[in-house]
């Protein structure tokens, strides 16, 4: 079922690291022979410049800001060179607002730090903790989920104008429409002459509001993973 397969795109945490934790030499060595055969795309919720960083500089384009920012590799300087960097405005008041009455409604009043983190790309984060909070306050909150899943439509309707995703340990990421993996996805089908089913996509955040559900419930082909460490397994029909 992969043999139309160019293109191998990519979740990077959860699905090749743990958690904003470095690429490991294993890994660079397979990502290394699996691009002898495949074009290789990180597809990121976060900034190019993190996802390049924390793959340890590999060469690979990147997909950064669900869309927003798009980052090719330069063979010539070994960098990773910005070629879109969207920038969208948003109301900052309104969104506080409507913060506070979620966190009203719900009772999480009590936080750590800012109330709502605003990002220079217009990505909008709503950290249920504060921005301050406690690493292992944050673990500990909501590990399966379900609290944030409980209100995720909640939420998904009180930003009509963001896709929301159930974000970190935590929070709600938002970024302005139609940013998501898939509408990313499809755009760089269409800027590089590719048809969905060119395209492999590798995500562990596929459940109700993760931020590759988008990807995954649309026509594209997906391989599921759980757990970083069965990479190498999940990947291997297709070497």
């Amino acid at each position: 079922m992969y043999e139309n397969v160019k293109v191998i795109a990519m979740d990077l945490d959860g699905t090749l690291t743990q958690h904003k934790t470095p690429l490991s030499r294993e890994y660079r060595e397979l990502l290394l022979k699996l691009s002898e055969k495949y074009k290789l795309l990180m597809v990121g919720a976060g900034q190019v410049i993190r996802i390049f960083n924390q793959l340890e500089q590999f060469p690979i384009d990147i997909i950064g800001n669900y869309g927003m920012q798009v980052g090719v590799y330069s063979a010539q300087t070994k960098t990773i060179e910005l070629v879109r960097d969207t920038t969208v405005d948003c109301d900052r008041q309104q969104i506080a607002e409507k913060i506070d009455a979620l966190r009203r409604k719900y009772g999480f009043t009590e936080y750590a730090g800012e109330a709502v983190e605003f990002h220079p790309s217009g990505c909008v984060t709503f950290p249920i903790l504060g921005t301050k909070a406690k690493q292992e306050d944050k673990l500990a909150f909501d590990p399966d989920r379900s609290k944030r899943r409980k209100i995720y439509q909640d939420v998904v309707n009180t930003f009509d104008d963001y896709c929301v995703f159930v974000g970190g340990s935590s929070s709600f990421d938002m970024a302005p429409k139609p940013y998501d993996k898939y509408h990313a996805l499809d755009q760089y089908c269409k800027e590089n002459g590719l048809s969905h089913d060119e395209v492999v996509y590798i995500g562990d955040d596929y459940g109700l509001g993760g931020n590759d559900e988008s990807v995954y419930q649309s026509d594209f082909p997906y391989l599921t993973i759980d757990n970083y460490l069965d990479f190498p397994a999940v990947v291997k029909p297709l070497m």
